[in-house]
């Protein structure tokens, strides 16, 4: 199925190279100059990613992003001049996907879009998984703790079901980002922390504290998850 793009940036002539290039990697796109217009259309259209700059006027990215995360896990790419630490940490902590810095390659922006996008849709078998109190559906894209709904967005989905595919066993953060993006991808293991971040705290407010334990010097494994 094509896919639809919203692109969120105040450039014109950058908003152009990236319909242009989103078209011709055969998705549909919508385009907004402002964050307040970006809010609008992801609630109008219901896109299936957004590009998000975080330079927007009326409302900037990181606004957008947290107004968004409120009700949706729309997924999120942003985008920035800045390369900054603290920004990219801040952008992962409000649930973003991937962090791009200008200038980058529209090819690039592109296979991450695809990445990103493949998580959602689910890769490989969609099996229904069980361990504890935590029930994974892929194919719906439904997390269960006790048999509540527990809302991730597609990263955090992604990496949960990796670390489900072999309960016990010891997950490296450098798996963990060629699971996520590819084996070639040149993302760093900081960006899987912050997601590990949300995704921990978001099991431990479901009651499952204990849904992922970290082994200095190894890895990660997925821990008992007994709820509480």
């Amino acid at each position: 199925m094509t896919t639809t793009i919203l692109i969120a940036d105040d450039d014109p002539a950058l908003r152009e190279v990236l319909r242009i290039a989103m078209e011709q990697a055969g998705h549909r796109t919508l385009c907004a100059a402002d964050g307040r217009a970006a809010l609008q259309m992801a609630a109008r259209h219901r896109p299936d990613l957004m590009i998000l700059d975080i330079g927007l006027p009326e409302l900037d990215g990181f606004e957008v992003c947290r107004r968004l995360r409120r009700q949706d896990d729309l997924p999120v790419v942003f985008l920035s001049a800045r390369d900054g630490e603290i920004d990219r940490v801040v952008g992962m902590e409000l649930g973003a996907d991937d962090y791009v810095t200008k200038p980058f390659s529209p090819r690039e922006l592109v296979a991450r879009v695809r990445a990103i996008l493949k998580r959602v849709r689910g890769d490989g078998p969609a099996v229904r998984r069980r361990h504890g109190a935590l029930t994974l559906d892929p194919a719906a894209h439904v997390c269960l703790v006790a048999a509540r709904p527990l809302n991730l967005t597609a990263t955090e989905f992604a990496l949960l079901a990796r670390l489900m595919q072999r309960p016990g066993h010891v997950v490296t953060r450098r798996q963990l980002v060629d699971a996520l993006y590819g084996p070639n991808s040149t993302i760093s293991d900081r960006t899987v922390d912050s997601h590990l971040r949300n995704l921990r705290a978001k099991l431990a407010e479901a009651g499952c504290p204990d849904a992922i334990e970290t082994l200095h010097g190894f890895g990660l494994r997925l821990g008992p998850c007994a709820a509480t």
